[in-house]
């Protein structure tokens, strides 16, 4: 996708907030607003005129007047619509945790640089996750307390994987789409999809969410990275 048009709704109550995200998620950039919501509970007439094909990543605030970004992204994830990359000004890890836990594919604070909104919102578009580092140990604490991830001792916590599908388990962690980690390990997306779903299986994960914690917790990798 990177050599197409990311097509994005945009979802905050703040029209001063929509406006400074439109001049950086710019059409000579590779991004079109295709819609824009000013709460979540515009959303599913939003999609739905849309049509399924019509959006690639939907841009979520969490705080809402009426409907949150979490009972909206919920919704979205519920039925089987576009990822969900949420943005925030509060450093909240109660939020942010729900949020992975109703299905965002990642989130991002809102004080963060131009280009890492344009890095995340196309990371998100083309399938992959973004977890801001500023915050994502501790958002992560937060989220395996709910989440059902396997228990984190890690002596000999990844035999059940093979040599690939801890490659592909760290690459996922990292934020990659199925398409970069393809290209990384130079072999096919539906091999990658194959990998990752065989690694969800054998360790009992339902998502990436819940995987990029396990291998937080099993050091496939580390916050920041």
């Amino acid at each position: 996708m990177s050599d197409m048009v990311v097509r994005v709704v945009l979802v905050d109550d703040q029209e001063l907030v929509r406006s400074g995200l439109r001049r950086i998620l710019r059409r000579r950039d590779g991004f079109e607003i295709v819609a824009e919501c000013a709460d979540g509970g515009e959303l599913p007439a939003t999609l739905a005129g849309l049509g399924c094909d019509g959006v690639d990543v939907v841009v979520m605030d969490l705080r809402m007047r009426t409907v949150d970004g979490i009972t909206a992204t919920r919704a979205v994830v519920e039925a089987d619509g576009p990822p969900v990359l949420v943005l925030t000004t509060f450093d909240d890890d109660e939020m942010l945790s729900g949020a992975l836990r109703a299905g965002a594919a990642g989130f991002l604070l809102k004080d963060s640089s131009a280009d890492d909104l344009i890095r995340a919102v196309r990371t998100v578009a083309e399938g992959g996750s973004w977890l801001d580092p500023a915050v994502t140990g501790r958002v992560l604490d937060r989220f395996r307390t709910f989440a059902a991830v396997p228990a984190t001792a890690t002596n000999g916590a990844a035999d059940p994987l093979t040599a690939r599908e801890l490659e592909v388990l760290r690459a996922i962690a990292l934020g990659r789409s199925n398409g970069e980690i393809a290209a990384e390990l130079v072999i096919s997306e539906l091999t990658v999809k194959s990998h990752v779903g065989r690694i969800f299986t054998k360790l009992g994960l339902r998502d990436r969410p819940a995987a990029i914690v396990y291998a937080y917790d099993h050091g496939l990798v580390s916050p920041g990275r």
